[in-house]
């Protein structure tokens, strides 16, 4: 056999999706052929509107509010009037105004959640005057809302303000229910909140089966020596695998001066907590001030529209009191300063640890913004709902659901993944996980999942939609007879809309791709130099091509000159 190398060349193409992100197009280039790219259709589309995109939670929380990230493309100034449909009702509206350049404007829409059930929202932009293409005015985004509340877990040391206007701003919340331990003498708590009169009897729990029951912990003015060491470790293990949220708040017993720096759970604080000599918690004026992830942070947003959030931060009453912690902890970020005294130190703080969240407000002071501001001014019951709801409703549980995506254009395969824990939260590999379909026109179906190899709880499967419309997914686990848990996601499936979206040519992502596999760019206008760029292209792969010794022209020249030469050579020595 014998090999040759034989040089090929690339061939031009022209793209506007947006399908090719940065590891596709290197595995493009890694092949080393030049793509020489050709960019068809306008750049902008004049008079044009379009939602580019929306972001919003798959799940929501029966009367809680979720806030939806949509992006608009536009081609210039206009007054974009946005609305929210749940099937015909309009549930949200904002006008947007566009700045004079083409380009994607985010914006971001609240959206009141309602009760338990599927919420079929559309985002939808009315259409401009004349404008020809209104399909990608609007986009669909399903939502499933279930019938559960979120448990938080809060304990406070002492009757203070605090504790007695956060409970005020959450109580009638249907999302979350908070359960409460205030520790009235040494040894005994007044609970409230709780949904059986054996919850916390015996006060925090012991055992991470207990804890672990909850999706939140909230300590105020607290001290560490009040818990065992075990169960200030079941705390960090409640964040790190549980993936449960912590929020420490600042007091007369809290963070610093309850003695939790010495704790195990100082590991997990998005804050180092200072030693000084005396208290860290100061009974001083301070003001509350939005930091640039604040400025984007659900938690802490009063207003949709930024710069109104901002002016109602500024407007807040001074605090009552401030605790000092040192500086935020590589990966943290802090949502609100403090001002006091000329100074500046970090007052709501967040962090990602292990599965879960950890927050630290330094303050147990904020019930002045309720009493200094008048009666119908929610902005106190809003901070509060919005950061318990963020800290509850982040917290996994048992069995999750999830789709790759919600909204199907032109496609038919849902692929579906189940992530199964036990009641320890630990990875279930022996689940038997089943899927029950409901697609709003037949009985419904159930599909099993199978285990994914190498991944330790983790369940798949995929799912062919046969129509267009609203698609319900149960998910239910077991091991033998146990039941773990059940979860659901909604998508929708739509035909014929995928054309009508990014339809503008896309050059930076051609341009992008033809500069990283050595290739050019061409406008449609200039087509006519191709042909010679490919023609002296110095680029190329090799083709590997395996041929048969017997059939090459040369060969069989030699071997009959061979065989000529023997006759010769018998011939002159008379040996024929």
């Amino acid at each position: 056999k014998l090999v040759t190398g034989v040089q090929t060349c690339a061939l031009p193409i022209s793209d506007n999706s947006n399908e090719l992100d940065s590891a596709q197009i290197a595995e493009i280039a890694s092949f080393g052929v030049p793509v020489h790219t050709v960019g068809v259709g306008a750049e902008t589309i004049a008079n044009d509107l379009e939602i580019e995109d929306v972001q919003m939670p798959a799940v929501g929380m029966p009367g809680s509010t979720v806030s939806a990230q949509v992006s608009i493309r536009h081609s210039g100034a206009a007054l974009a009037q946005l609305k929210v449909y749940d099937g015909d009702a309009i549930i949200a509206s904002q006008a947007i105004q566009l700045p004079n350049t083409s380009g994607v404007t985010t914006r971001l829409v609240d959206i009141d959640v309602g009760k338990a059930g599927v919420r079929d929202l559309r985002c939808a932009l009315d259409a401009l005057p004349g404008e020809t293409d209104v399909v990608n005015n609007s986009r669909m985004r399903p939502m499933e809302v279930p019938e559960q509340r979120r448990h938080l877990l809060y304990i406070e040391g002492e009757p203070r303000w605090e504790y007695k206007f956060i409970r005020r701003a959450i109580d009638d919340n249907p999302a979350v229910r908070v359960a409460s331990l205030l520790k009235t003498t040494p040894n005994k708590f007044y609970r409230q909140g709780i949904e059986t009169p054996d919850e916390l009897v015996n006060g925090f729990p012991t055992d991470d089966l207990a804890l672990f029951h909850y999706d939140a912990i909230m300590i105020g003015s607290f001290e560490a020596a009040s818990l065992t060491e075990a169960q200030q470790d079941l705390i960090r293990d409640f964040v790190s695998r549980r993936g449960g949220t912590l929020l420490m708040m600042g007091g007369r017993r809290g963070l610093t001066d309850g003695g939790w720096a010495a704790t195990s759970v100082a590991e997990i604080l998005p804050v180092r907590l200072p030693m000084l000599d005396g208290p860290s918690f100061v009974r001083e004026p301070a003001k509350a001030k939005l930091t640039t992830f604040g400025r984007t942070s659900a938690v802490t947003r009063l207003d949709a529209d930024d710069k109104k959030n901002a002016e109602l931060w500024a407007s807040l009453p001074e605090l009552a009191d401030f605790e000092h912690v040192a500086e935020p902890k590589p990966g943290a970020e802090s949502l609100l300063d403090a001002d006091f005294g000329g100074k500046t130190e970090p007052l709501l703080v967040h962090q990602r640890y292990g599965l879960g969240n950890v927050f630290v407000l330094a303050t147990g002071g904020t019930w002045r913004w309720q009493m200094q501001l008048p009666h119908e001014d929610q902005r106190h019951e809003t901070f509060w709902r919005q950061l318990l709801q963020a800290a509850a409703t982040t917290a996994p549980q048992a069995v999750t659901l999830t789709s790759d995506r919600v909204f199907y254009g032109d496609e038919s395969t849902v692929k579906l993944r189940a992530e199964v824990r036990n009641p320890k939260f630990e990875p279930a590999d022996d689940a038997t996980v089943s899927v029950e379909v409901s697609d709003g026109q037949g009985p419904p179906t159930t599909l099993a999942m199978t285990p994914v190899a190498g991944q330790h709880g983790i369940y798949e499967a995929n799912y062919e939609t046969a129509h267009a419309g609203v698609f319900r997914f149960d998910a239910k686990a077991k091991v033998g007879k146990e039941d773990l848990g059940n979860a659901r996601v909604a998508v929708r499936r739509e035909d014929g809309v995928v054309e009508h979206y990014h339809a503008q040519q896309n050059r930076p992502l051609l341009e992008r791709l033809a500069a990283a596999t050595g290739g050019s760019y061409f406008p449609v206008a200039d087509m006519r130099r191709l042909p010679e760029a490919v023609s002296f292209s110095d680029a190329g792969s090799v083709e590997r091509q395996v041929l048969d010794l017997w059939n090459m022209p040369i060969v069989f020249l030699l071997l009959l000159a061979l065989k000529a030469g023997e006759w010769l050579l018998r011939l002159v020595w008379g040996r024929l």
